[in-house]
């Protein structure tokens, strides 16, 4: 049997396969339909330093192999989280990552701080990506300034793995990743969603409520995988790869095109089991191919 331990920094998973922030809840809620401690690490829904309620309805539309989202980070804040979230996650078996989310720099720091706090979440996902919220979010990330200043105000008071996740919404993701590389990010998690919107023909309006979303699902790989090859062009640090991730050989794509781990999001919304059945389609593609280790086939592809 291969080999599928990998290490995001001073992070280690059991196998690269995560899950994406905003599409497996707190992990709690998938508890009864996959075993949480086969997955390599989960990304909990984006959390904020205060309370969020999200963007009015409808903030969700089906589109041909995707979807649009504009939920809005609803979420309790992190001290819900710490209280009551966190007690019931620390005897699962996996590595249990926070997407940190806000309005300012302040805001991120805050918030990591506290989860910093935490033993048994080894790191974080910071979230200055997200284009479906009013204030903060892609703001941050789309500027190399913006970028730089979010992550120089957590990385002051957060001493864990530190992993920022890039907008694809900017004309030179490379640049935006050595802005977060210089500093100090441990690791990169790349693509969020793309801005789209989608059009009601019959009321003559657009469906999301806020206009806009993101947009993810299988239609967003290609984009996805060339933005995985800039990056790691541009950067030294460890890359998680995202976008449209649906079967195993999704995320054999992208692990050759430079990414250590990856993260399935969407599929998530089909089939609860997905990431499972992903982590055993690598093990069997790696054993079919005579490849000891999945770390062999990272960033083969030119």
């Amino acid at each position: 049997m291969a080999k599928l331990e990998v290490n995001i920094g001073a992070l280690r998973l059991k196998n690269p396969v995560m899950t994406a922030s905003g599409t497996f809840g707190y992990g709690l809620e998938f508890q009864d339909l996959v075993p949480l401690d086969a997955i390599g690490g989960i990304i909990v829904k984006g959390t904020t330093l205060k309370p969020r309620e999200g963007n009015d309805y409808p903030r969700m539309a089906e589109t041909p192999m995707g979807m649009l989202n504009c939920v809005g980070l609803q979420n309790k804040g992190v001290d819900y989280f710490c209280e009551h979230i966190y007690p019931q996650l620390v005897d699962i078996d996996t590595a249990w990552i926070v997407n940190v989310s806000g309005s300012s720099p302040d805001d991120y720091a805050e918030c990591a701080a506290r989860v910093d706090a935490l033993e048994h979440v080894p790191a974080i996902e910071l979230n200055i990506s997200c284009p479906n919220v009013r204030d903060g979010g892609m703001a941050f990330g789309v500027t190399c300034a913006g970028a730089e200043s979010v992550v120089r105000a957590v990385r002051e008071r957060y001493h864990k793995t530190l992993i920022v996740k890039l907008s694809p919404n900017v004309t030179d993701i490379g640049e935006i990743a050595r802005a977060v590389e210089a500093a100090g990010a441990d690791a990169v998690s790349l693509i969020n969603t793309l801005m789209g919107t989608a059009v009601d023909i019959e009321r003559r309006r657009r469906v999301l409520s806020i206009g806009t979303g993101g947009l993810s699902g299988p239609c967003v790989k290609p984009v996805a995988l060339r933005m995985v090859l800039q990056v790691r062009k541009a950067v030294s640090l460890p890359i998680i790869g995202l976008g449209g991730i649906m079967t195993a050989r999704d995320a054999i794509e992208f692990i050759m095109c430079g990414a250590t781990a990856v993260e399935i999001g969407t599929a998530n919304f089909i089939d609860p089991t997905v990431t499972v059945k992903v982590r055993d389609g690598i093990n069997d593609w790696l054993d079919r191919h005579g490849v000891a280790s999945v770390s062999e086939i990272v960033g083969v592809i030119d």
